[in-house]
């Protein structure tokens, strides 16, 4: 115990922040690789929500985009919160139907995956990523 805190090895943290940041961009990678793979299929289902394709594509983009950047940990901070917001507004726009038991599931599924990644927005990256790599070539 140092200064009245608990200390756990850095390594450790910084391990369990990186296991937390791949599978937290794990959801977002599969997701927007199967709906750019099948994007025929894709703009079918949008279809059926009334989305536009040029919004597909913006939410193909930012599951790609922002997955990688938590993944790899570069813009960690940015990806994170994207992503949240992105799930708090999947689940307020598209799974309000809570006397349907799957739809109350997926919107709080949504907002636990939101609340984690609003966590990791604020914690960061830890040691083992590449914004933590460039703050140590800026010094």
């Amino acid at each position: 115990m140092e200064d009245g805190k608990f200390s756990v090895g850095t390594g450790a943290i910084d391990i369990a922040l990186l296991i937390g940041r791949l599978l937290l961009a794990w959801i977002f990678l599969h997701e927007g690789v199967s709906l750019a793979l099948n994007f025929s299929g894709a703009v079918e289902m949008a279809a059926q929500f009334g989305l536009s394709v040029p919004l597909l594509v913006a939410t193909i983009a930012l599951q790609i985009g922002a997955g990688l950047s938590i993944a790899t940990g570069l813009l960690t901070r940015i990806g994170a919160s994207a992503l949240g917001l992105f799930c708090v507004a999947t689940a307020t726009l598209f799974h309000t139907n809570f006397s349907d038991q799957n739809e109350l599931l997926h919107f709080e599924k949504d907002l636990a995956i939101a609340g984690g990644m609003f966590v990791l927005a604020a914690a960061g990256a830890g040691t083992l990523s590449i914004d933590h790599w460039l703050r140590g070539r800026g010094q």
